[in-house]
């Protein structure tokens, strides 16, 4: 069985202070995000601001979970005003480390004594990248177009040269496990930029590919019958299933993609590889995990699952339909207004749908993050009631604390 100290690291994404709540609550190793503008999702999730960044490390070192600032878009001159301001601010709050590809705030960071890893938006993919790459940072992210062979080249090239980072310990090697992939390589595209002016590679994608084409001859006007309709809309990377073979290739950090996506897609996604994980080390891991693990995920937000190109496929598995195919969907109920701490029992204001005893919910918060439990029980005007609709307020137990405005939903299958 191998040690703790030897366990591979479970990094999940926080977009808000719900999906970062998520992530903790859940077992994440660490959690990665992004402040302002200046990373790749600038505008597919909320972001946090600089004022942020004291609160999100007390949360993190409060559960003993690393925390790690994304920077890696393009970088103008403009910005590296702001890019100082930054890398300042997130050491003066004590993150753990910048996450970056461009060379101006690699060597800010370094400058200013801030850990730095290399994003994936470099593209390593071998071992000379690696030596270079060496003398900045102690953990890169390999291009996501790599087998899992190539990858253990690398593992084994750095184990082999002892190729040390600038802390003095062998070089980390981290990859992405499962969520969204892009159809171009490691997320570099260009056709958001071309139509709209709106570039991927400054956290500004339209998503293009995601989108329906019709394909027309332009010598002759045949429109071209395409069996697949989202030719560009890669299915979502999804490793459980070989997540063995993973921890063979020698990788040291398994990265969850999804800083866009809602609170209960990272605490159903970190929960399921935390399990795995763990499994892997306690030699529990089966056939039997794995298809419950598939289920799980499968509720959640996700265009298809594929393993990528880690098992040497060399094209790409496309989506047969637009947006998510996850077999449960969340339909919004109220708010909380009240919590009674001695008795457990939360009090919310019904203002869509009704909900009934049996029912699966779900309340997300920022200090909440995002919980599930069934409703034993419900009272109404405190009666016990067979049913709260529209315009009631309404009390319940819950196995958690609930904040004011919480947002409660019903889970039904999709």
């Amino acid at each position: 069985m191998l040690t703790k100290k030897d366990k591979m690291e479970l990094m999940a994404p926080a977009g808000n202070f719900e999906s970062l709540q998520a992530a903790l609550d859940n077992g994440a190793d660490s959690v990665y995000f992004g402040v302002e503008q200046l990373n790749m999702r600038a505008r597919a999730s909320i972001n946090f601001t600089m004022e942020d960044l004291p609160e999100i490390v007390r949360r993190c070192e409060k559960r003993k979970v690393r925390s790690y600032l994304t920077l890696n878009t393009i970088v103008y001159d403009h910005d590296l005003s702001l890019v100082r301001n930054l890398l300042t601010e997130a050491k003066k709050a004590g993150i753990t480390a910048v996450i970056a590809s461009d060379q101006a705030v690699i060597a800010s960071a370094r400058s200013m004594d801030v850990q730095v890893h290399i994003s994936t938006q470099v593209n390593i993919t071998n071992i000379e990248t690696v030596k270079f790459y060496s003398l900045f940072a102690d953990t890169m992210v390999l291009s996501r177009e790599l087998s899992l062979r190539q990858v253990k080249k690398i593992t084994s090239g750095i184990e082999k040269e002892q190729i040390k980072g600038p802390s003095g310990a062998p070089v980390k090697i981290e990859i992405f496990g499962h969520g969204a992939l892009c159809m171009a390589v490691s997320g570099k595209c260009y056709l958001s930029l071309h139509s709209h002016n709106s570039s991927a590679n400054r956290g500004a994608c339209k998503q293009n590919c995601r989108k329906k084409y019709t394909v027309i001859d332009q010598e002759s006007g045949f429109e071209i019958e395409i069996d697949n309709e989202y030719m560009m809309s890669p299915k979502d990377l999804c490793t459980v299933n070989f997540l063995d073979e993973i921890m063979d290739a020698g990788v040291q950090v398994l990265k969850i993609e999804g800083r866009g996506r809602a609170p209960e897609y990272v605490a159903t996604v970190t929960k399921v590889y935390r399990e795995a994980i763990d499994a892997l080390y306690a030699q529990t891991y089966s056939e039997d995990k794995v298809a419950r693990w598939m289920e799980q995920l499968s509720t959640v937000y996700n265009r298809g699952f594929w393993s990528g190109y880690y098992l040497g496929q060399k094209l790409g598995e496309w989506s047969k339909t637009s947006g998510s195919q996850a077999t449960q969907k969340k339909v919004y109920l109220g708010k909380g207004i009240h919590y009674f701490p001695k008795a457990g029992i939360a009090e919310f204001r019904i203002e869509a749908f009704d909900l009934s005893p049996g029912d699966k919910l779900l309340v997300t918060g920022p200090n909440t993050g995002a919980q599930e439990f069934e409703l034993k029980e419900i009272f109404v005007n405190d009666l016990l009631s067979e049913r709260a609709t529209k315009g009631d307020s309404c009390t319940i137990k819950v196995p958690f604390r609930v904040r004011l405005s919480d947002k409660l939903y019903k889970l039904v299958e999709a």
